[in-house]
């Protein structure tokens, strides 16, 4: 079904690098007693970080090129759980639902799940396939 697929780690220190460049120092995904008391498993990761990693996939369908994503929305569906001394996976699927050769355009419908649990739903992308602009 799946035409790419990528498998993302990650561990506790990505998430404080994570933290650390995007500004986003809430404790909920540094600290795992603060996570706890508001109800959570334990540490979680970004949501942002999630969504960053799936369209990582698709920044590779597109050779590298981060500047032909022309638009991507998700909802976020459910948690990374990341257990303290753990690295867990995230794996992305990504296919192509629709090619427009005249706009020079693909729609990408992504998957995200970790440990079985769908992450991101409702994710696309398009993207710039090429022509004379690309």
């Amino acid at each position: 079904m799946s035409d790419l697929t990528r498998t993302v780690t990650v561990d506790r220190d990505l998430l404080v690098a994570y933290a650390a460049a995007s500004g986003d120092q809430n404790p909920i995904h540094q600290d795992a007693e603060v996570a706890r008391s508001v109800g959570l498993p334990d540490v979680i990761a970004h949501g942002m970080w999630t969504m960053g990693a799936a369209l990582e996939l698709v920044t590779d369908h597109v050779g590298g090129d981060p500047g032909r994503i022309l638009s991507c929305q998700t909802r976020f569906t459910g948690m990374v759980v990341v257990p303290e001394g753990r690295s867990v996976e995230v794996l992305v699927e990504g296919v192509v639902t629709k090619t427009d050769p005249e706009a020079g355009t693909e729609t990408l419908e992504l998957t995200a799940t970790c440990a079985g649990e769908k992450v991101l739903g409702r994710c696309q992308a398009v993207v710039r396939t090429g022509g004379a602009d690309a």
